[in-house]
């Protein structure tokens, strides 16, 4: 007839740390109804790549938008005080491209077109967005190699080491940028070491070499004129050196003392720039690789007396197509030399699936790793807030019923915490949740905010 006394205070704690489960759950339906109708949600920044690359522009148009080392310092700074928190930018033969994060793309597609000789017009009808998973996953293709303009060219992640240091020393690297370009680094390495993707020589530099050597006859009595000495003519030097056993090649750059250097390492001539002129009468191949952003070969300056052959391995163009009027002259462009295929790339193809499957399998950890580090302060700041709502109840209860059974009280509500918050978090975790708006309305709905 009489209950024991201990028993139903049990119950009623018991009932009591129900009672917090249940109006946490009546909360929450409450609030996703409302969400589900809501239309006034903030805006939030997303994670886009935007740009053009050799797919869609060619060499002309790739050139207008083609940013120098100083026309990527403004950009960064334009970007840094129009409120745009983290980016990078590459700027190659081959690509110009933003990656950062942005209310919508038209920010990032802006700051290319201010700070180059492209036009947003011209943008559209070439250009690029992809957008969060997209964006993540053509930076691993164009970080290993797989997006290049002849495949398996793995100098395009020399270039977006150097961007994300720019960026990071202007503070314009935050955490996700840093994780997701040392993620892709090492993807990139990981596919060189494991796959033969990169294997034989095979770039733009090697492919004008073979041009020179197939079209050519006797290569090593001719006078060969390499005219800048960036990164492509440093390795198109060295691979003229060692395959056309050539003695007659002859350096000039702007900055004489690179070309020196250059030529103590291979025992080559050097040049002033101001004889650039002499210099192209005398060749009978000339290989033009700088940086400068209008031609500086054209027919204006060439006095010839014998055939020229001119390879321009420039980004903008550096020869003017003028020179084509004058007899016995033949202008080859790099995009031309990037369309020869040989049976190295052929076989290069074949390695494509292992070097997707690495990517995937690096992408993976750092989307889980994302996932982790955008809820998990999140779920840990829920969680104190249910801890609050547990001790003050607690507290009420053992206040209201004699002989509370604190201790027990204290279990079974960690317990029921623990679940809630597991749920949250399988819920976050889940592939088809949209996990920003999903962190949203818990921090409304708790009255929470994640440090």
């Amino acid at each position: 007839m009489f209950r024991n006394k201990k028993t139903c205070s049990d119950t009623k704690s018991t009932l009591s740390v129900t009672f917090i489960t249940t109006i946490v759950i009546i909360l929450l339906h409450f609030y996703e109804s409302e969400f589900m109708e809501n239309n006034n949600v903030p805006k939030h920044l997303y994670f886009y790549s935007v740009g053009l690359s050799y797919k869609k522009a060619d060499a002309e148009v790739r050139g207008q938008f083609s940013l120098d080392a100083i026309a990527k310092t403004r950009l960064l700074e334009q970007a840094k005080s129009e409120g745009i928190e983290s980016l990078i930018v590459t700027s190659t033969c081959n690509r110009t491209e933003i990656y950062g994060f942005a209310e919508h793309p038209f920010q990032l597609i802006k700051l290319i077109c201010d700070n180059s000789n492209g036009s947003v017009d011209a943008f559209q009808k070439v250009g690029f967005v992809y957008k969060n998973q997209e964006a993540i996953g053509h930076m691993f293709r164009v970080g290993t190699g797989l997006d290049s303009q002849i495949l398996g060219d793995f100098e395009i992640i020399s270039q977006i080491k150097t961007s994300f240091a720019h960026s990071k020393s202007l503070g314009l690297a935050n955490a996700f940028l840093e994780r997701l370009v040392n993620a892709v680094i090492q993807a990139s390495k990981k596919i060189k070491n494991e796959t033969e993707i990169s294997s034989g020589a095979t770039s733009v530099s090697f492919a004008s070499v073979q041009y020179i050597l197939k079209n050519v006859e006797d290569i090593g009595n001719k006078n060969i004129l390499l005219f800048g000495t960036g990164k492509i003519g440093r390795n198109t030097c060295e691979n003229l050196v060692k395959h056309t056993k050539n003695e007659h090649i002859t350096l000039i750059n702007r900055t004489k003392d690179k070309a020196e250097k250059l030529a103590g390492k291979l025992n080559l001539i050097v040049k002033d720039y101001s004889e650039l002129h002499l210099e192209l009468q005398k060749a009978d191949v000339v290989v033009v690789a700088t940086g400068a952003q209008n031609p500086t070969v054209d027919k204006a300056i060439l006095n010839l007396k014998k055939p020229l052959l001119i390879l321009d391995l420039s980004i903008p163009k550096n020869v003017n197509e003028n020179v084509e009027e004058l007899e016995g002259v033949t202008l080859i462009h790099m995009d031309y030399l990037s369309q020869l295929t040989d049976e190295t790339l052929e076989n290069r193809k074949l390695h494509i699936p292992a070097a997707e499957a690495i990517i995937e399998e690096v992408k993976e950890e750092f989307i889980t790793w994302t996932k982790g580090r955008k809820f998990a302060p999140t779920i840990n700041a829920l969680k104190e807030k249910l801890n609050e709502i547990k001790v003050s109840e607690l507290d009420f209860q053992s206040r209201k019923i004699a002989d509370f059974n604190e201790a027990q009280a204290e279990i079974i509500s960690n317990r029921i915490i623990q679940k809630i918050t597991t749920h949250f978090a399988n819920h976050l975790k889940d592939d088809s949740t949209m996990v920003d708006e999903s962190i949203e309305w818990i921090e409304k709905v708790f009255k929470i905010k994640a440090s």
